[in-house]
């Protein structure tokens, strides 16, 4: 199969690129991102201004499609550039993939995802989440990770915390409030699109624990 996979550079997208590569089905790999991978034989990476995507460029033809595009409100700065890097560049994308005949699509969402929530974040996910419903695809999963462990490029102090926390209470934890090895996350987002199932399905934290 040949693989779009949008948001290669973070700690759940790293994963699923080399995840990608590995795999005996996915012959392609096309990882659009805002600077420039290590090259590879399987590897298509086009460097790309998510505010400016080139929506006729024949890299985007592909079978399925990983999302794991994201920031944290912090980083962004602005309730209004985090909505920009978390919900609309991921909806731009999916648009535009499934007008090049993409027909599955994973999405790294997160747990307590709901367009209703009083809380940005969840709100933002969940928002992203039913407009996805509306594009069209015939097989589409909403993985809901909780807290993800692993070693992130940049320094997160809250995160830290609350993983060294989480590992402390973990034998008292429920499964779904437990780390979500970001390994873990990235192989339930690529099976997904490997082996896509009709219709819309959610993969909770409580699978990925």
């Amino acid at each position: 199969m040949k693989l779009l996979h949008v948001g290669a550079t973070g700690l759940v997208g790293g994963h699923v690129l080399s995840l990608a590569l590995a795999h005996p089905r996915v012959e392609r790999v096309t990882a659009p991102t805002r600077r420039p991978l290590d090259a590879h034989a399987k590897l298509v990476n086009p460097v790309v201004d998510f505010e400016h995507l080139p929506e006729d460029a024949d890299w985007w033809a592909a079978d399925g499609v990983v999302c794991t595009l994201g920031t944290t409100r912090a980083k962004a700065g602005s309730d209004q550039a985090f909505r920009q890097v978390d919900l609309d560049y991921p909806l731009a994308v999916a648009r535009i993939a499934y007008r090049h005949g993409a027909r599955a699509f994973a999405l790294n969402s997160a747990l307590g995802a709901d367009a209703d929530s009083r809380i940005l974040y969840s709100r933002t996910k969940g928002e992203l989440e039913r407009a996805l419903a509306d594009v069209g695809f015939a097989s589409l999963a909403f993985v809901r990770p909780g807290l993800i462990g692993g070693d992130r490029a940049e320094f997160r102090a809250g995160e830290r915390a609350a993983s060294a926390l989480l590992r402390t209470l973990a034998p008292l934890l429920p499964r779904r409030y437990r780390i979500n090895p970001a390994a873990k996350v990235a192989a339930a987002l690529l099976d997904a699109v490997v082996d896509p199932q009709p219709g819309r399905h959610v993969v909770g934290s409580e699978q990925l624990a």
